[in-house]
């Protein structure tokens, strides 16, 4: 006998049950969602100042919600939740250079929230920053971009994004709520 809708009354709802159907309506998507990446290496970058990292090169783009071309900006148009993340791989431009390194997101033209590496005094070659945050977007005129920034010990703004082994990238997906 096929059953065509559950109630609490016809089944005991703690039990464990293999559907051989197709059930719909539930869960849920997590689109839009994209990611991109650092196509090439930057030029060198000014130290200690926020600079838009341009991840060029998209993965996947479910809703043509990122721009891998003009403004490199994630704007989607569903309103919800969204995981954003990004990475930014910087390098000082030789041994021992690199003092400090920074992984920022920005909501709408602001910082939101930042990741930071401080070399304290023993400055290092190169660092991989991953930077996180859940964010409400209104669906409509919201955005997220990816910033970095780099601080090298030369004082000659020879500090720069790197794109080896795709170590650069930005992504978001919007979480199901």
């Amino acid at each position: 006998m096929a059953i065509d809708k559950i109630q609490s009354e016809s089944i005991n709802l703690a039990d464990n049950f293999a559907f051989t159907g197709t059930v719909s309506g539930a869960g849920g998507v997590n689109t839009p969602a994209f990611e991109a990446y650092l196509g090439s290496n930057t030029g060198y970058i000014t130290n200690n100042t926020y600079v838009k990292v341009l991840c060029n090169t998209e993965v996947y783009d479910t809703a043509s919600a990122y721009d891998n071309s003009s403004n490199y900006r994630f704007t989607p148009q569903t309103a919800g939740k969204y995981y954003v993340y990004g990475a930014v791989g910087t390098n000082g431009n030789g041994d021992d250079r690199l003092r400090n390194s920074y992984a920022v997101i920005y909501k709408n033209g602001s910082q939101y929230r930042d990741s930071a590496v401080n070399h304290s005094g023993n400055p290092g070659r190169s660092d991989v920053l991953f930077v996180s945050a859940v964010l409400d977007m209104n669906g409509s005129s919201d955005y997220v971009e990816l910033y970095g920034g780099v601080n090298d010990n030369s004082g000659n703004n020879q500090g720069y994004f790197v794109s080896t082994d795709k170590h650069t990238y930005f992504g978001a997906y919007k979480i199901i709520t």
